[in-house]
């Protein structure tokens, strides 16, 4: 059973950086999409970056590219979001996801497995 550990999140001021960090227990698959997600009150649970395993590839929703940036560790099964530039709009319970689904992507259906969440504040 694979589970999925988030840390990182917190409170900053609009302009600040935060760092967002998940670590996957195990990965029993040979592929791997493995990343954030977000959802704030009375909205949709949506797709913000994933990074693909092996190869690297990285899908970013437009609301936050040049923004954040998706990176990982395969040795670790950690995958990290480093959030700058953020603003009020980026507040959000954050989720990390993975999914061995080639079609995964950014789309919360096709992830099959996903972490706590950790809050994230954004004050203007």
């Amino acid at each position: 059973q694979v589970q999925l550990a988030e840390s990182g999140g917190g409170s900053v001021q609009a302009g600040g950086s935060l760092r967002l960090s998940c670590a996957a227990s195990a990965w029993p698959y040979s592929k791997r999409w493995m990343g954030w997600f977000r959802q704030a009150p009375g909205k949709e649970r949506e797709g913000v970056a994933v990074i693909y395993s092996p190869g690297g590839a990285t899908l970013y929703a437009a609301s936050v590219k040049g923004r954040f940036t998706i990176s990982q560790d395969n040795a670790k099964n950690t995958v990290y979001l480093q959030m700058n530039s953020m603003n009020p709009a980026d507040a959000a319970m954050y989720y990390c996801a993975a999914t061995d689904l080639l079609a995964g992507g950014l789309d919360p259906n096709r992830q099959r497995y996903w972490g706590q969440g950790t809050q994230v504040t954004v004050s203007s």
